[in-house]
């Protein structure tokens, strides 16, 4: 990724949300700002309630031409109609869900802070893959991914990467260069007006 170039933004829904009130919070994000992708990323594991829940957002994200992919259940992708997969253990269900899901489908893989876990998620058919978290966390053992690893990564692979987990306007300035998404979520839904907490933290760049 050139220096001229400005990370698009990657939005990540927050672990547990209610249907009233997330769809429309999320509908005003997407009508401020041009957003890439939205993942879903229940911490539940209750079918249902995925179910319904990517029911609620892929008509919000649709509707706008943003595309919309699931946390870890591949199975669930296709059913729901949505464009994809984020998988959170690397390297290791790549080739699984790119072939349950077939070449167009989206297939994004979270590998922590380890570089050859994401070289392994390339090669393995991947269409991104993400590193964080980035800043400070509370997540025990989360080990942090340092911003030398996007310098890397930038400088020597194709593959887009994303930055995520623990963004503050200080490292989005600083890793802005160096990365092709920012994977956004707590950092915005957490406040009160996330159209504005986004805008602070986008502040360095935009």
């Amino acid at each position: 990724m050139s220096e001229t170039d400005t990370p698009q933004l990657y939005l990540i829904s927050p672990p547990e949300f209610d249907l009233s009130d997330f769809p429309p919070q999320l509908a005003a994000v997407l009508d401020t700002r041009e957003v890439a992708c939205v993942r879903l990323a229940l911490a539940t594991h209750d079918e249902d309630r995925i179910c319904r829940a990517a029911d609620a957002l892929r008509e919000v994200t649709h509707a706008r031409d943003v595309a919309l992919v699931i946390d870890t259940h591949f199975v669930l992708a296709e059913r729901l109609g949505l464009d994809g997969v984020h998988l959170t253990d690397g390297a290791r269900s790549v080739r699984k869900a790119r072939k349950a899901l077939g070449a167009d489908a989206i297939v994004g893989a979270f590998c922590g802070a380890s570089r050859h876990e994401g070289m392994n998620a390339g090669e393995a058919g991947a269409d991104y893959v993400s590193f964080g978290p980035v800043g400070a966390t509370s997540l025990a053992g989360a080990e942090r991914a340092e911003d030398e690893i996007f310098g890397w990564w930038s400088e020597m692979i194709e593959i887009p990467v994303v930055a995520e987990g623990a963004l503050d306007a200080e490292a989005v300035a600083r890793l802005a260069p160096m990365t092709d998404f920012f994977g956004i979520g707590q950092e915005i839904w957490d406040s009160a007006d996330p159209k504005t907490a986004l805008a602070t933290l986008l502040s360095a760049i935009s």
